[in-house]
């Protein structure tokens, strides 16, 4: 059966289109299940990475870092409240590492890094989609050793409507999220922009 949920008056639907993704965040969550102000660390600026950072601070997280190497991307993330925004996370000073590490990039160097992040009987999420082929190096003695939590969470399930409850709440920008933006006509366009990276999450509309 397909989710169904009546949107709030003066609500966009071309806005509202932005619960589906923000469904698959809750769905993270629900796999996460972070302890009160733990310190995050998330890899990808993107949509997704945003949306995952907004329902961090819901979450009641002390402080939420990001990385990625693209400086627009950062600065959303800065605009957003995020506590700080690096192209690496050897720039930030967290010896102990980080309780919750989120990878929403998909890309293995990310995931390998990410890895090495995690604090001592820390989370490390991964978010991201990989190529289905894709792997990544992980050390056993140290997730034994240190008990870490790896885990992974995908799409949408039993989260749809919660997503929802949460978008009509304000959990999310769509001001913010959406960067651009497009008339049906200029789709090739708007591919365009995808694959070069610019921009946060790009609409189509007919």
């Amino acid at each position: 059966m397909a989710n169904c949920v009546v949107l709030p008056e003066g609500l966009r639907v071309a806005d509202a289109a932005l619960i589906e993704p923000l469904s698959c965040a809750v769905r993270g969550y629900d796999v996460l299940r972070a302890s009160m102000a733990s310190h995050f660390l998330i890899y990808g600026a993107g949509t997704m990475g945003l949306m995952m950072m907004e329902l961090a601070k819901r979450a009641g997280a002390s402080t939420i870092d990001m990385v990625d190497l693209n400086p627009a991307r950062l600065e959303t993330a800065r605009l957003l409240g995020c506590t700080n925004t690096v192209t690496s996370a050897d720039e930030l000073d967290a010896p102990r590492g980080w309780e919750v590490v989120i990878d929403c990039t998909g890309v293995v160097a990310a995931i390998e890094d990410g890895l090495r992040r995690v604090g001592r009987g820390g989370t490390f999420l991964q978010f991201g989609v990989t190529g289905m082929k894709a792997e990544a190096r992980i050390s056993p003695y140290r997730v034994y050793n240190e008990e870490i939590t790896i885990t992974g969470s995908m799409a949408v399930l039993h989260s749809y409507e919660r997503a929802a409850e949460l978008f009509f709440d304000g959990a999310l920008k769509p001001e913010v999220m959406i960067s651009d933006r497009f008339p049906l006509e200029q789709y090739p366009q708007a591919l365009d922009q995808f694959r070069r990276g610019v921009g946060r999450k790009i609409q189509v509309n007919p």
